[in-house]
C-alpha cells in the first residue's frame, strides 16, 4: 500500500472530490481525518464506507477559515491517530456573480475559504510535522482557474492564484523539513455538484467542446494523483502544479 501507516486529513472530505480522495487515501493504508463543516451525515457516511472495507477513519467538524478550529482539527488527528503526515487542502467556495456586481462580503468569503483556509491548515499542519520530525505532505485541491481566468468567478480565480504563489512559496520553506508542497488543478470534474449542468445539453455541450478528451474527470481520477503526490514516490516532487484537465487549457474558449 503507497500509505501504509500514514495519517492523513482531507479538508471537506466529506463530499465530491474530497470524499474521493479520502477514500483512495484510506484504501492504500492511511488513517483519515475527514473535515466537515455544517450537515455531520455525508461525513459520517463516508467514515462508515471506509470503515466497510476495512480501513481507519473519524469525521471532524472544523471551519477552516477559523484558526482555533484548525488547531482542534490537528490535535484530533494526533489524538485519533498519533501524528499527521500528510494535508489535502480540498474545501473551497464559489460566488459566481459579475465583477461589477460581486458585493465585497462574498468577496471576503471566498478568500477567506479558500486562501486564507489553505495558509491557516497548512501553516499548523506543517508545525506538527516539523514537530515529528518525518517529514510530510501538502496537497492543495487547486483548480485550473489558478492561470486560467473565468468570467463572472474573479473571486474564486484570485484565491486559486493566490494558492499557486502560497504553494511555491512554502514548498521552498519547508523543503529543508521534508515537506513537500503542490497543487492538483482539476477542470471539469464529474461530481453532483454538477447535475443540474448536465441535465441542460446545451451548456453540457459546449462544456464537452471545450475538453480534448470529451468527458468530465471522475473524482477518483483527482484522487489517485492525490495518492501518488503524498506518496513516497513523490518525494521528490515540490513546488508545482499538476493539471489534470484533459487538455481543456490547451484549447480552451469561451471557459
Amino acid at each position: 500500500m503507497l500509505l501504509a501507516d500514514k495519517v492523513a486529513i482531507v479538508t471537506g472530505g466529506d463530499t465530491g472530490i474530497g470524499k474521493a480522495i479520502a477514500l483512495g487515501m484510506a484504501r492504500e493504508g492511511a488513517s483519515v481525518v475527514i473535515d466537515y463543516f455544517g450537515d455531520d451525515k455525508p461525513a459520517k457516511a463516508a467514515v462508515e464506507d471506509i470503515e466497510n472495507f476495512g480501513g481507519k477513519a473519524c469525521a471532524v467538524a472544523a471551519d477552516i477559515s477559523k484558526p482555533d478550529e484548525v488547531d482542534e482539527l490537528i490535535k484530533a488527528a494526533v489524538k485519533h491517530f498519533r501524528g499527521l503526515d500528510i494535508l489535502v487542502n480540498n474545501a473551497g467556495i464559489e460566488h459566481e456573480a459579475p465583477f461589477l456586481d460581486t458585493p465585497l462580503d462574498e468577496w471576503n468569503k471566498v478568500i477567506a475559504v479558500n486562501l486564507t483556509g489553505a495558509w491557516i491548515c497548512s501553516q499548523a499542519a506543517a508545525r506538527q510535522m516539523v514537530k515529528q520530525k518525518r517529514g510530510g505532505r501538502i496537497v492543495n485541491i487547486s483548480s485550473v482557474h489558478e492561470e486560467l481566468a473565468m468570467p463572472t468567478n474573479a473571486p474564486y480565480c484570485a484565491s486559486k492564484g493566490g494558492v499557486r504563489m502560497l504553494m511555491r512559496t512554502i514548498a521552498v520553506e519547508l523543503a529543508a523539513h521534508a515537506i513537500t508542497v503542490n497543487d492538483v488543478c482539476p477542470g471539469a470534474v464529474d461530481t453532483p455538484m454538477d447535475a443540474q449542468l448536465k441535465a441542460d445539453k446545451s451548456k453540457y455541450g459546449k462544456l464537452l467542446a471545450e475538453i480534448p478528451l470529451r468527458r468530465m474527470a471522475r473524482p477518483d481520477e483527482i484522487a489517485s494523483l492525490c495518492v501518488f503526490l503524498a506518496s513516497d514516490q513523490g518525494a521528490y516532487i515540490t513546488g508545482a502544479s499538476y493539471i489534470i484537465d484533459g487538455g481543456m487549457t490547451k484549447q480552451s474558449g469561451s471557459l
